[in-house]
């Protein structure tokens, strides 16, 4: 390996998913050595109570040992432990941190939504191959919150907002069939779109969303979202992006959104 490379590690505990990612790290550049995730599902039992159950908890610090020890497999040198909206909310989101630290042997850092929304925009443009000039908008679609951040390459985020909407919470709450209803769809898009209501929000050059929900969209879609598709249309084969995604049927919006992305450049999560 060159030496000026870095391997580091970074577990994510969401609201949806733990996630796993070793890279390579050097001159700015994020290069995926190695990709993991499983399905927790925190935010679904913590819209139950306010607080995640213990087996819930006993199943992540289960889940972040085995990923730590992927890790070092893999040779990481460095590895942090994240956790975001779902942990954040929780009213006993220490325990998960003593059970987590109990069992895996590391302590977890839950983000504030300004540090997960700066994240999620240093990783989309570390990992893009071309450099984009001038303002650019990421879109973090998670579990619980959805963050949105927007600024530039040499300057970093300027500006950024955390609104409390995740596509598990949408699902949980409205849609019922597979695929889902008309109905059920349009609840969906008012719920989402009044999130938004009082946000002035500027207006970027580019956008790029990353996350599990984007990587699920490309599989839906392709790798480019031009223009609003018919909320009754069925998943059509995408037709661009790489051989891997073109070759990938979506039947149904259960396995869309639990698909694993491939690792190419147009369907990376972030």
């Amino acid at each position: 390996m060159d030496p000026a490379r870095i391997r580091c590690a970074c577990i994510d505990i969401g609201s949806n998913t733990t996630r796993l990612l070793v890279a390579d790290v050097a001159g700015g550049r994020v290069e995926e050595v190695l990709a993991r995730r499983e399905f927790t599902r925190l935010g679904s039992a913590l819209r139950r109570t306010g607080a995640l159950p213990d087996a819930a908890i006993e199943r992540v610090a289960s889940m972040v040992a085995e990923q730590r020890a992927e890790a070092e497999a893999a040779g990481a040198e460095k590895l942090r432990v994240v956790a975001t909206a779902a942990i954040r909310a929780a009213r006993n989101r220490a325990d998960l941190r003593v059970r987590v630290q109990a069992a895996a042997g590391v302590s977890v850092d839950v983000l504030g939504s300004d540090d997960e929304a700066r994240l999620a925009f240093a990783g989309a443009l570390a990992s893009r191959n071309a450099r984009l000039e001038g303002e650019i908008a990421v879109v973090d679609v998670g579990g619980l919150s959805s963050e949105i951040a927007i600024g530039t390459a040499a300057g970093g985020v300027a500006w950024s907002a955390s609104l409390p909407v995740g596509s598990g919470f949408l699902a949980d709450a409205y849609l019922r069939g597979d695929p889902p209803g008309a109905g059920e769809l349009r609840a969906v898009r008012e719920h989402a779109a009044g999130a938004f209501d009082g946000l002035d929000l500027p207006a970027p050059a580019h956008a790029l969303a990353v996350g599990g929900s984007a990587a699920s969209m490309c599989r839906l879609v392709g790798p480019r979202l031009d223009s609003v598709r018919s909320p009754t249309s069925a998943a059509a084969p995408s037709t661009s992006g790489c051989a891997r995604c073109r070759a990938r049927p979506a039947p149904s919006w259960r396995d869309a959104t639990t698909s694993i992305p491939c690792a190419c450049g147009c369907c990376r999560p972030g």
